[in-house]
């Protein structure tokens, strides 16, 4: 349609006759989209449309222009918010009050649920809980959890230890060994409440690096800051999740509607609190087999650093490039050091220092 009023092939039209067309065809189209294309009409000081991103929003790609000429645009939604419409569904809803859970804008809360299809689900969240938790310490190990008062505690090939560092894969399988049923309890709590709705709307690959960086920076804090000790827990990659949520909403706070968010950072801090508190005095109690130390409480703190800096950015920035973002490279570029420079104090740091290490499992 929009070619009928470009004769020239200019790849442009006049607001005026962007806006007859709106009002010739506006009936078919989605009322969100449609306001979408008022705002761009309205935003545009040139008087003229470009007919690609009229074709990037019918198609959901939000291009830099078109997302700069949305930004820029004199005319606010003026329409109901998407959770004050009636007759909705369980299931739009739901998409719903995830959106308002983690975007600070209308506009993009409503691009969400316009292009939210569930196709993929947030499987890197699920899987990693249930198959890595549940079905690997429930049906191979014959236990839920490995508990620390336990003589074989440190007998165990995916957690980290300090006398076997050289093996790499423990800088990471430590996340699918807890020191309790409660370690285990919070930690999948949290990972599903958080970690599932920030996949649904950033997805997978975005999500997925966060925590696993948050788990990375985790067991390497712990190898350069507690040495003796040993990792359990996916704490690293737990915190990194909530902590870059709970700035983002500190960050963007009058624009975050969802309800009580007061409330919920209340509760999500106390948790928190109260996880690593107990992490903390768990490393300092007498372990029940000495030598064997108990486990570290300083991959939280890896978490918690990656989430507020990685993680602000890559929530922060929806549906946007991240490699045009400057401090996304900063950020990026500060962590590949430490990642570096835990790695070479890994290969020489514990030979030059007299440290007794706890004796191998």
């Amino acid at each position: 349609l929009l070619s009928q009023f470009d004769p020239d092939n200019t790849g442009y039209i006049s607001t005026e006759k962007f806006r007859s067309l709106l009002q010739r065809h506006g009936s078919e189209l989605d009322p969100h989209k449609l306001e979408v294309l008022l705002a761009l009409a309205d935003s545009n000081s040139e008087g003229r449309i470009c007919y690609q991103d009229f074709v990037n929003l019918m198609s959901n790609k939000r291009s830099n222009s078109f997302r700069q000429a949305i930004l820029q645009g004199n005319r606010r939604l003026c329409s109901k918010a998407l959770l004050e419409e009636t007759g909705l569904s369980l299931s739009q809803r739901l998409i719903r009050h995830v959106a308002y859970e983690t975007l600070p804008r209308e506009i993009d809360r409503k691009w969400y649920y316009d292009s939210y299809t569930c196709c993929p689900p947030p499987w890197f969240m699920i899987t990693i809980t249930i198959v890595a938790f549940f079905l690997y310490n429930g049906v191979v190990l014959d236990r839920f959890v490995l508990q620390v008062t336990h003589p074989l505690y440190l007998k165990n090939a995916l957690l980290y230890h300090p006398q076997l560092r050289a093996q790499a894969w423990r800088y990471l399988t430590y996340i699918f060994m807890h020191a309790g049923i409660e370690h285990l309890g919070l930690n999948v709590v949290l990972q599903l409440l958080v970690g599932v709705p920030l996949e649904m709307v950033h997805g997978a690959a975005r999500i997925s690096f966060v925590y696993v960086a948050g788990v990375v920076a985790g067991s390497l804090a712990v190898s350069v800051a507690d040495m003796t000790a040993p990792v359990v827990g996916s704490s690293g990659g737990v915190y990194a999740l909530v902590s870059a949520h709970l700035a983002n909403i500190v960050m963007n706070w009058s624009g975050m509607k969802c309800q009580f968010k007061l409330l919920r950072m209340a509760v999500a801090l106390i948790c928190m609190s109260f996880e690593f508190g107990r992490a903390v005095w768990l490393r300092f109690h007498p372990s029940a087999y000495p030598p064997c130390p108990h486990p570290s409480f300083m991959a939280h703190l890896g978490g918690v650093m990656v989430g507020i800096t990685l993680g602000v950015i890559i929530l922060r920035n929806y549906e946007q490039r991240l490699q045009d973002q400057t401090l996304w490279w900063i950020f990026l570029a500060i962590y590949v050091i430490f990642v570096l420079f835990a790695i070479f104090w890994n290969i020489f740091a514990y030979s030059l220092l007299d440290l007794k290490l706890p004796p191998p499992p």
